[in-house]
């Protein structure tokens, strides 16, 4: 099938998707970031309260999650959908009439929970589920949210905050948030049930089972893989979550910080549709080990760069893993695991990865406290990812041995009641 045919006749679930993962934004670290400096003076918080601050929300997000994520296999994403949208819009609401310290960790709560948890949940879930033949290819244009979200909104808000209050800027994301709701509601109009999905309909994972949740939690290729689920995002985050200091360390304004992040996106794009047209052809057993190798070039360009230029090679090196991490990841887990029950395995993946945020700008903020410096830290964050590459080697090489050769399924393109 032809790309524009394909597009045209998937257009409402993959517009949803992209949707989805550009109003995640949000509760996305690099959006909260943003606004790091102003939340510090105007509640006179040091680097490491704000980063305890911002874990203690995001650690009670991704246990929420546990629970929250396992909807998506009972509920339809035009249910689930303009509710998650309709507590962003009110948290974001929340965000910009907060004067009260003790809120912030309820505040980081929501817009993790609602942002980075159940939209981003909810968009990967409802690809790899409505798609079987073609998941990566729908995984990587649904992603296009994130891409389209960390290219521009940054510079847009950095230079808006020049001209208008800070708080403005969340009216204007609950607004987009409350809006989308019944654009979302309107899309999917003829969406399918989760429930209505039988077994014949859903791919199988490792031994041609219909794994569930409790099974992969037994099972050693999920506890190998937890390390390269918290790694991306508990050392992506803290990047991004200490960009103003960061740039400060480097001597350099933020405003020329983040016109670096068209290059992080760029590369996350290229990369992105590489991985799903590859992950399509070659499956994610030959390629998931490897795709977290750029993380330990990006980092050491980070700790040892002495100008602009290096920053550059290292948001190049960054985007190359987050591209591939917004498609295969998502795609390993219904390959390995099947895809009936894949609303509560990611649950559980999704919790860790919350986690994960939480851990990074925790830790990172009070090492900074302690007189650690960020360039030595990313220095041993390099080596962390060494040793993740090696683990993810060793274990889906083992586990890839009870894949099925052939998974008869097909993929869902006109979704029906």
């Amino acid at each position: 099938m032809r790309l524009t045919d394909y597009l045209r006749e998937n257009a409402p679930f993959l517009t949803v998707g992209a949707m989805l993962t550009f109003l995640s934004a949000s509760g996305q670290t690099y959006f909260i970031s943003i606004f790091a400096g102003e939340i510090r003076v105007a509640f006179g918080l040091s680097h490491g309260a704000w980063g305890g601050i911002y874990m203690l929300g995001t650690m009670a997000s991704a246990v929420v999650m546990i629970w929250a994520g396992s909807l998506t296999d009972r509920y339809r994403v035009r249910v689930l959908g303009p509710m998650v949208l309709t507590g962003m819009a009110i948290t974001c609401g929340a965000m910009a009439f907060n004067q009260w310290v003790w809120a912030l960790p309820v505040l980081i709560f929501a817009l993790r929970f609602f942002g980075q948890g159940m939209m981003t949940h909810i968009a990967v879930v409802a690809m790899a589920r409505w798609f079987v033949a073609t998941r990566g290819k729908a995984l990587s244009i649904a992603s296009f949210g994130f891409a389209f979200g960390e290219a521009f909104l940054p510079m847009a808000i950095v230079a808006a905050m020049s001209m208008t209050a800070w708080q403005n800027l969340w009216l204007v994301a609950a607004g987009i948030s409350l809006l989308s709701a019944p654009i979302i509601a309107w899309l999917l109009s003829q969406e399918r049930t989760p429930a209505s999905l039988a077994n014949s309909e859903s791919s199988v994972g490792m031994r041609g089972n219909h794994w569930m949740r409790s099974n992969a939690l037994r099972h050693p290729l999920f506890w190998c893989m937890v390390p390269s689920i918290i790694g991306p995002s508990a050392f992506n985050t803290a990047f991004f979550f200490h960009q103003v200091h960061f740039a400060q360390v480097k001597g350099i304004e933020h405003l020329i910080f983040v016109s670096f992040f068209p290059i992080f996106t760029a590369l996350t794009v290229i990369v992105m549709i590489s991985a799903g047209w590859a992950l399509d052809k070659y499956g994610t057993a030959r390629l998931m080990p490897f795709f977290q190798v750029p993380m330990v070039f990006a980092f050491l360009t980070f700790a040892l760069s002495q100008d602009t230029w290096s920053l550059a090679l290292g948001f190049a090196f960054l985007g190359m893993t987050s591209g591939a991490n917004a498609t295969l990841p998502n795609a390993f887990w219904a390959e390995f695991y099947g895809t009936a029950h894949i609303g509560a395995i990611k649950a559980m993946v999704m919790a860790v990865m919350v986690l994960g945020s939480a851990i990074g700008p925790g830790m990172t903020g009070i090492m900074i406290d302690q007189g650690i410096g960020i360039e030595t830290q990313f220095l041993g964050v390099a080596l962390y990812f060494v040793g993740v590459t090696g683990l993810m080697m060793w274990g889906i090489g083992r586990a890839a041995r009870d894949l099925p050769l052939a998974q008869i399924s097909t993929e869902i393109k006109t979704p029906q009641q």
